[in-house]
């Protein structure tokens, strides 16, 4: 298990990391499987989109179907059929999001079920074991995430507290025989020397990767961009660096120009499943009247299934029509046009030309 930098451009970085299931190519997208399962697309659709790492849920898989059948189907790659590389989130955000259901302390976060109401308690090593028995390729940390523009006192609290999860875990993970490779998470929110903190002291403890957490939670683009940059200066270059939940694909550019090596979100499958697409243009709304009558694919340069198959206007029908197919065939384009983008990115970096191929996507895109 290692990570080789193969190419840099800048900050733009391309390497290979590998792990038990694989070798993943990055810069690398991540579609998110969240239950083990990426909405409306089959696993062999999945590949086909070039899909070679998913990343799945600790908090939601713990919950259902729980570690007990997990473990008796001998972990995710089993249970779930996908052969190729898993990376698990902790749930450090979904104490975010779901803060109503979850009170924090310093030996971990009590929650109330959002399926049934039942009550839990998951603690940094909890967090590890569901992950290890997962089988996943790599695992992240417990970590607390707080709003952007959180005052001091928060940001300080929360900072102290992920950073004392992140020493527990990898000593708790050490104790596991596992191949899995442990990120750090650095959080610190808006704080600039929070966020320098954090980094130098997960960087002390030598995990394998680094990702940058706090993100895309209400900040600017700007801010978030400066941040991230901020952040992956902090890392070693001998060490993935994975940008956590993040994001558009003009997002996605400029955090590779920052020198982030990962990615993942939702929004491909979200926009997709709301008939939202996109193409080297930017985004096409598949409702709109203008597609009722058009005969072309959704990009013409695009190969995935949905645009060597079919007209904007039947899927815009499909979507009127209110057919599940329409979810299917929308998804299966907008991961391949996320992971055609992102192999785009490294192909440029190898070839010392990223700098020009961010100028053309933004001088070709409509950004909204």
């Amino acid at each position: 298990m290692s990570f080789s930098l193969l190419a840099q451009d800048g900050a733009a970085r391309a390497g290979i990391l590998s792990v038990p299931h694989g070798n993943i190519a990055a810069p690398v997208f991540m579609p998110v499987g969240t239950q083990s399962a990426v909405k409306a697309v089959t696993f062999d659709k999945l590949a086909e989109c070039g899909a070679s790492i998913m990343l799945a849920n600790t908090y939601h898989l713990y919950l259902r179907p729980g570690l007990a059948t997990i473990k008796a189907m001998g972990g995710l790659h089993e249970f779930s059929n996908w052969r190729l590389p898993i990376l698990t989130d902790s749930g450090g955000f979904q104490i975010f999001s779901l803060s109503s259901l979850a009170k924090i302390s310093d030996e971990g976060f009590s929650f109330q079920s959002h399926i049934d109401g039942s009550r839990h308690f998951l603690s940094p090593e909890d967090v590890i074991d569901c992950q290890c028995i997962f089988g996943s390729d790599i695992i992240m940390q417990l970590d607390q995430c707080v709003p952007f523009r959180s005052d001091e006192q928060k940001i300080r609290e929360s900072s102290r507290r992920s950073y004392a999860w992140a020493e527990r875990s990898l000593l708790h993970f050490q104790k596991h025989e596992s191949d899995s490779l442990l990120f750090g998470i650095v959080q610190g929110a808006s704080n600039r020397e929070y966020r320098r903190e954090s980094a130098e002291k997960l960087v002390a403890l030598e995990f394998p990767g680094y990702a940058i957490g706090g993100l895309s939670v209400g900040e600017s683009r700007e801010e978030m961009i400066d941040m991230t940059g901020f952040c992956a200066s902090l890392l070693p270059e001998n060490k993935p660096r994975y940008l956590m939940g993040v994001g558009t694909p003009e997002d996605i550019i400029n955090a590779v120009a920052a020198g982030v090596d990962m990615f993942d979100c939702v929004l491909p499958t979200r926009n997709a499943r709301n008939a939202t697409v996109y193409n080297r243009r930017g985004k096409l709304l598949l409702r709109n009247r203008a597609n009722k009558n058009d005969k072309g694919p959704i990009d013409p340069e695009c190969t995935c299934y949905t645009c060597t198959n079919f007209s904007r206007a039947y899927l815009r029908h499909l979507f009127k029509a209110g057919e599940i197919n329409a979810l299917i065939l929308a998804s299966i384009h907008n991961l391949h046009f996320y992971i055609d983008f992102i192999n785009r990115i490294r192909q440029s970096i190898l070839a010392k030309k990223f700098e020009a191929f961010r100028r053309k996507y933004f001088s070709d895109a409509v950004i909204s």
